[in-house]
């Protein structure tokens, strides 16, 4: 049999069975999505060009409609869920400012799109997707999809435009941050990100723990200390004495206060003494614990134990009596030698459960989320639905604020959660993918690809540039925090890594995350509104 023979039999098989078509999609789209060119790659996105090149080769190579809707409730609803907390924040004091920027970039990429189609003749559903493309978003582009199958329109325009202006969208924010940091030059870590401890000889500044921590501006947290032949972990009800040893918690400028305040560094470190007082890092998947800040939990009452710090994702956060805890963290605790196995039946302490989800919470959270995306909401233009994509996404957002009602924990552990994401964006891009290869072929075939160019890079610059000058400007962002934060108004997390590779600092991931909660939130109503407005 002759190679195109071999093939024929292939795409004939995969037209027949379409699960057999979908792993081969996603193992064609994954193998894509891992070429790096330059330090740039196409990464989940590549699946959705995997699917459009298969079914432009044949037209029968096609996937359910429901198994990307499937995809896309995962997909939005867990970003939620780990975006509500972080959402909420963002819309309060000086985030606030940077949200409502944030949205102005947004919005002025949508404006571009839709005045932009106009001018140059593009029909409106096809704007729409250079919209989402140039902003490399596809929760946008679900939403936009779902909007015009619900209206009963043709959706593969969309797709088309989305799939013009990707590439622009990883490729513009890239060359302009370049640009950008030609003056900015690399640089190494700085004290202020990382956590450093110290132990102290009391001499100056003495009294209660609650007090002391006060006065220091709740930047310190206190470990164990020494009297004599006493070793205790430190609660807030604790009276330090001069003389006393006292380990403390903090980032290098709050701790040279302390030490200014307080008293000396001693060259001998109590926390290397494990006799009487050690400290355990311990996994938080018991779901009793979560949603609580720590002061609920009467940890030195119960155990006489101490949570002096929090590593949640990559990043060490310093504990304190308000900090709520999340399913995946992993904390550390100071306690007696005899309650650590305790402490960690407290905590939970299981890897295998961080894997697992509470499939009652989130199926009904997705299911008030679904509810919710078929409720009209009255508007200028008339009826708005939030569909498939707003509505677990806006559900999953609150109830990822609140992390719990009552015994229903909503919180997504962290593993499962990017499990879920990533399983659910590349079900959704195969699917969308391999319905829309024809129409993206004769796009292409019939030479109109030149103005879809254009108008995807002017979409992408027109919030690129912006976000950039605000980023600097009116935020006084420092320039990799500001480089992050452009990453986040575009969702492009192959912005993100460029920035990050060249820091070893966490700034362009603070920047990133201060805005890409509202940045994806906004583009997928900015996407049913232009939709609405255009089509």
């Amino acid at each position: 049999m002759s190679p195109a023979d071999s093939l024929s039999v292939a795409v004939a098989l995969a037209a027949r069975q379409p699960m057999l078509l979908l792993f081969a999609v996603l193992a064609g789209g994954w193998l894509l999505g891992r070429v790096s060119i330059r330090g740039v790659s196409l990464g989940p996105a590549a699946v959705l060009f995997a699917g459009l090149a298969a079914s432009a080769y044949d037209a029968r190579l096609v996937l359910p409609e429901e198994l990307g809707y499937f995809g896309l409730c995962l997909f939005v609803y867990s970003i939620g869920v780990a975006s509500g907390p972080g959402f909420v924040a963002a819309l309060r004091g000086r985030g606030l400012f940077a949200s409502l920027l944030t949205a102005a970039c947004v919005t002025a990429a949508a404006l571009t799109a839709a005045f932009g189609g106009r001018a140059l003749g593009i029909d409106a559903s096809t704007s729409v997707g250079l919209f989402t493309g140039g902003m490399t978003n596809t929760p946008a582009l679900a939403a936009a999809v779902d909007f015009l199958r619900a209206e009963g329109a043709e959706a593969a325009a969309p797709v088309v435009g989305y799939s013009v202006a990707y590439p622009l969208g990883v490729l513009l924010p890239l060359l302009v941050l370049a640009v950008a940091a030609r003056k900015v030059p690399p640089d190494g870590p700085t004290p202020d990100t990382v956590l450093l401890s110290r132990t102290l000889r009391l001499s100056r500044m003495v009294g209660r723990v609650e007090t002391l921590r006060a006065v220091l501006g709740g930047r310190i947290g206190f470990g164990r200390y020494r009297r004599g032949a006493v070793e205790q972990v430190v609660t807030d009800e604790t009276v330090l004495e001069a003389g006393d040893l006292v380990t403390i918690v903090g980032k290098a400028e709050a701790i040279a206060e302390a030490v200014r305040l307080m008293g000396d560094v001693t060259a001998e470190d109590i926390a290397d003494d494990h006799t009487r007082v050690d400290f355990r890092r311990i996994f938080v998947s018991r779901p009793e614990v979560v949603g609580r800040p720590l002061k609920e939990l009467q940890l030195p009452q119960r155990l006489g134990a101490l949570v002096t710090r929090v590593r949640r994702g990559d990043v060490d956060l310093l504990a304190d009596r308000d900090t709520v805890l999340e399913l995946g963290d992993r904390v550390r605790v100071l306690a007696p030698h005899d309650k650590l196995d305790a402490v960690s039946k407290f905590f939970g302490d299981s890897y295998r459960a961080l894997a697992e989800i509470d499939v009652l919470s989130f199926a009904l959270g997705v299911t008030l989320g679904l509810l919710l995306g078929m409720v009209p909401f009255p508007t200028p233009m008339g009826p708005l639905k939030l569909g498939l994509a707003g509505g677990p996404l806006l559900v999953g957002l609150l109830l990822g604020r609140l992390g719990r009602t009552g015994p229903l924990v909503w919180e997504l552990p962290y593993p499962a959660s990017i499990t879920l994401r990533q399983l659910g964006i590349v079900l959704f891009l195969a699917v969308v993918g391999c319905r829309s290869g024809a129409g993206l072929a004769s796009t292409l075939a019939a030479g109109h690809a030149g103005p879809l160019l254009l108008l995807g890079a002017l979409v992408t610059l027109s919030s690129c540039v912006p976000a950039l000058l605000l980023a600097r400007g009116p935020l006084h962002m420092p320039a990799f925090q500001a480089f992050g934060a452009v990453a986040g108004i575009h969702t492009q997390p192959a912005v993100l890594a460029w920035a990050a590779a060249r820091t070893a600092t966490d700034a362009p991931a603070r920047g990133y995350a201060a805005v890409f909660p509202v940045a994806t939130v906004t583009k997928i109503l900015m996407a049913q509104v232009l939709v609405r407005w255009l089509v």
